[in-house]
């Protein structure tokens, strides 16, 4: 029987609406989101999903069909941003400086939604799914630390998806091969020698030595790199006996980023110590990047979504991303594709005024339930 997965979506609308300005009413910084994760679990009991806890605020649901099959998984993060709100809107945050500023309260609701027609679908349901409700994906790993919490036991594929605010809201992206950064965050401690101003010779100025490691190490090739802090000093005459700089590696893929991070660390020391000054560089490998594969499930969730959605809402992205995305992690352990839900929305990411239109949630609940149910149907 043919389901119309874009129709089931749209008969939750209201519903979905509301959940979602839920969400972003309550956000809560990553490891924190306990209110959120009650919220998950009341839901889910709604639906008739059982559920249990990982981590202190991780929820893990779990759909069983009627008919054989694969399992998947549809994973969502809940953490929100450190950012005060000024979007304006009737449901803005109402936890000061903290906001829902990267769509997370979008894929929440998304997941929900998928969660709700698959369940109303569940005769023709082959196999499983899986619902991951992931914390502290703008921080510590949450995705690591569910995945040794064997989150994915059982699962032969996840998926997951961003909202994009560069795409128009009822439409969708994929992309094939490399889609989001390796990353690795960086602090960096030039020590040199504190001295009166007026004596330079008896010191050694660690903010000259610190300023010549910024320029060069942001020319590495192979990637971006991010000073986002430079410390030092304290007092205007006086020479700096330390300086520190914090920021970002990003690059594609693993390999690549382990090059970058050992050429940025020689460079580091070598420019130190042209200066007389020691360097001690302090680099923690974080994302691993998202890679989706050339063939078969990335085809099978254009497919999808061109069946679901009209081919004129599916866009192939051609240019992969230096933003980074804990779902990496997901994929070193198991198959599975990244995909972007259109957010219709003229601010970017991160910004104080990001607010996706309220369609990313049905799109997002049409498309996690159909790219699941058809990947479990497969031979």
């Amino acid at each position: 029987m043919p389901i119309d997965f874009f129709s089931e979506a749209e008969s939750l609308k209201s519903k979905l609406y509301s959940i979602r300005e839920e969400f972003h009413k309550n956000p809560e910084l990553g490891d924190h989101e306990y209110k959120t994760s009650e919220l998950i679990e009341k839901i889910l009991d709604e639906i008739g999903l059982p559920h249990k806890r990982l981590l202190d605020t991780g929820v893990i649901a779990r759909l069983e069909g009627k008919l054989p099959g694969k399992n998947s998984a549809v994973r969502s993060d809940i953490d929100a941003l450190p950012v005060t709100e000024s979007t304006g809107a009737s449901f803005a945050s109402c936890n000061p400086g903290v906001m829902h500023a990267c769509g997370h309260d979008v894929h929440m609701t998304g997941a929900l939604g998928a969660a709700m027609i698959l369940k109303k679908l569940e005769k023709f349901l082959s196999g499983s799914v899986t619902f991951i409700f992931q914390p502290n994906e703008e921080g510590e790993g949450g995705a690591e630390r569910l995945i040794e919490k064997n989150c994915l036991e059982n699962i032969d594929a996840v998926f997951g998806a961003h909202v994009d605010p560069l795409l128009p809201a009822g439409h969708v992206g994929v992309k094939y091969g490399n889609f989001y950064a390796a990353s690795a965050m960086f602090k960096v401690n030039v020590i040199g020698k504190s001295a009166h101003g007026a004596q330079r010779d008896k010191g050694i100025d660690s903010i000259e030595a610190a300023a010549h490691i910024v320029p060069e190490v942001l020319k590495i090739p192979g990637g971006v790199v991010t000073v986002g802090t430079f410390h030092a000093g304290t007092a205007g005459n006086v020479l700096a006996g330390n300086a520190e700089l914090k920021g970002i590696i990003r690059t594609y893929g693993v390999d690549e980023r382990a090059r970058m991070c050992r050429e940025f660390e020689e460079k580091a020391k070598k420019i130190s110590s042209s200066f007389g000054a020691k360097c001690e560089c302090d680099i923690q490998l974080s994302c691993p990047g998202i890679i989706n594969d050339n063939d078969s499930l990335t085809r099978l969730v254009e497919n999808t979504a061109r069946e679901v959605l009209g081919g004129d809402k599916v866009h192939v992205i051609e240019k992969a991303l230096f933003i980074s995305e804990d779902f990496g992690y997901y994929l070193m352990a198991r198959t599975g594709n990244f995909y972007h839900i259109g957010a219709g929305c003229e601010y970017p990411l991160h910004s104080d005024k990001f607010l996706p239109a309220p369609e990313a949630v049905t799109t997002a609940a049409a498309l996690h339930s159909a790219v699941a149910f058809n990947f479990n149907k497969q031979d």
